[in-house]
């Protein structure tokens, strides 16, 4: 069976990375404006990589989950996985999944945005650095900010046609084109969540709850 798995900041919470757009989400405690976009980086890029580095430091310190460990097994097992996730933590590698699609970048990478390299980022990044292939000090967090278009759409479009079973796992369904994925499968879909989304009305099925426990419960009925 094929199955397709997007995964959202929900999965990650109890690990202590924190959701976005709960009331003390993240987005309620910075202005996104200044943050995550490409113009806030333009305006002041110190700001930007502070906030980044911070997070990157609250990442490494974080540790996988038994959702994130549950998909893991899954994918190691006799199903066509693909794990597509919105998170721009390192947690499901930690766990031992491999090939995950980050629709929305990487903590843990850089990004020049005169040359358009990547590379593995240092714990901290300023305004400073330069790049290591064309020097430019126009080194930047290889995330997906918000004005900016998602990685591997073409990737995420046909592996939902081709789907078996489209699964979202922990996402608010808020953002956008993530939260159209549900609209371009032709198959089965489940949503596991702690409560329901923006989107729950358009999955056949739901199961709600912390992630630790309806995840690891739903892999092992896959895998029986």
């Amino acid at each position: 069976m094929k199955i397709m798995i997007l995964t959202g900041a929900g999965v990650s919470a109890e690990s202590g990375l924190g959701t976005f757009r709960d009331t003390d989400g993240l987005w309620t405690r910075y202005d996104l404006n200044e943050v995550a976009t490409p113009e806030g980086f333009a305006r002041n890029p110190a700001r930007v990589h502070e906030f980044y580095n911070a997070r990157r430091a609250n990442c490494l310190h974080a540790r996988p989950n038994a959702a994130h460990q549950a998909l893991a097994r899954l994918q190691r097992g006799t199903h066509d996985v693909t794990l597509i996730t919105q998170n721009v933590d390192d947690l499901h590698e930690r766990a031992g999944s491999t090939d995950v699609i980050h629709m929305h970048g990487e903590l843990t990478r850089a990004l020049c945005a005169a040359c358009g390299k990547r590379w593995d980022t240092p714990p901290t990044m300023s305004p400073n650095d330069p790049c290591p292939y064309c020097t430019a000090p126009a080194t930047r967090p290889d995330v997906v900010w918000f004005g900016e278009i998602p990685y591997a759409m073409d990737t995420i479009t046909l592996a939902a046609q081709e789907a078996d079973l489209f699964v979202a796992i922990g996402t608010s369904a808020e953002v956008y084109p993530a939260a159209g994925i549900v609209e371009l499968t032709r198959s089965d879909t489940l949503e596991l969540n702690l409560e329901p989304s923006a989107r729950a009305n358009a999955f056949d099925t739901h199961r709600f709850g912390p992630a630790t426990e309806i995840v690891p419960a739903w892999v092992d009925e896959i895998m029986a």
